[in-house]
């Protein structure tokens, strides 16, 4: 698979949907795509994370999850959510975030999840608890590369959606958010070199969640989280253009095209 044009799919990976066919509003996601992604290909998504990804400090409990599932499906895309976890009112709410958890953390919980549900959508949102804890800042890189090739490895159809991390009101964890971000940006560079399908996803774009779009100092708001909703809808219709989303493989459990059936 040939991946030189991977360094622009980079630069558009927060750009407003408009630009993809797709009419945003970025308050209510009104809007839809106008044709299936990757052919109508079954969506097996994994959100893996922590907090974030839980959907913490939303106030339904499903964070960016529910606005990205309803448009997909809009869209005429099958779509289960999956994971260890249940959390928020929508239908088809698992997820496999942990709050308070820092990479090697998150690793540790996808070594079993993976492998189980063989997701062919994996949306990674870690390491906003290492910048939280100060807690080994010069390693995420390294701790997200070994966790990112392992998912790989569990879950050999899977498209990786990277995103770095979101901006945070407190001044120390802002400092080392920016400084792993760096580090991701690396990885995702390095293991697309290497031929991995993977799409850094920014969320630090004008499109991403900003300070104002914060529930507290780390989390975001309805706002915030239907933002993220639209820009991994984003990442997701580059990974349909560049013919990376692949139907899931058969796991050990039975799992349904349609998780909330």
């Amino acid at each position: 698979m040939v991946f030189s044009a991977l360094n622009a799919l980079f630069l558009v990976l927060s750009a407003p949907l408009s630009s993809h066919g797709v009419a945003v509003n970025h308050f209510n996601l009104g809007a839809r795509a106008l044709a299936a992604l990757g052919g109508g290909v079954p969506l097996r998504i994994m959100p893996l994370g922590a907090s974030i990804t839980w959907g913490q400090a939303s106030s339904d409990g499903n964070g960016y999850r529910d606005a990205l599932r309803t448009q997909l499906t809009s869209a005429g895309n099958p779509v289960n959510m999956v994971g260890s976890r249940q959390h928020g009112n929508m239908r088809d709410n698992d997820v496999e975030g942990w709050p308070g958890f820092r990479i090697e953390q998150v690793h540790q919980k996808a070594a079993t999840s993976v492998p189980q549900w063989k997701p062919n959508v994996i949306l990674v949102n870690a390491g906003t608890n290492d910048a939280l804890q100060n807690k080994n800042i010069s390693s995420a890189g390294e701790r997200m590369e070994s966790m990112l090739n392992d998912l790989y490895g569990w879950s050999p159809r899977a498209v990786i959606f990277l995103s770095t991390l979101i901006v945070n009101r407190n001044g120390n964890a802002e400092r080392d958010a920016v400084a792993i971000n760096v580090q991701l940006t690396s990885v995702a560079q390095k293991l697309q070199a290497a031929g991995r399908r993977l799409l850094l996803v920014n969320m630090r774009g004008d499109t991403g969640p900003q300070l104002g779009d914060l529930a507290d100092d780390t989390h975001p708001s309805d706002v915030g989280y239907r933002k993220m909703a639209n820009i991994w809808l984003t990442a997701l219709l580059e990974a349909s253009d560049a013919g990376f989303l692949q139907r899931p493989e058969a796991a050990s459990i039975s799992i349904p095209d349609d998780g909330g059936s």
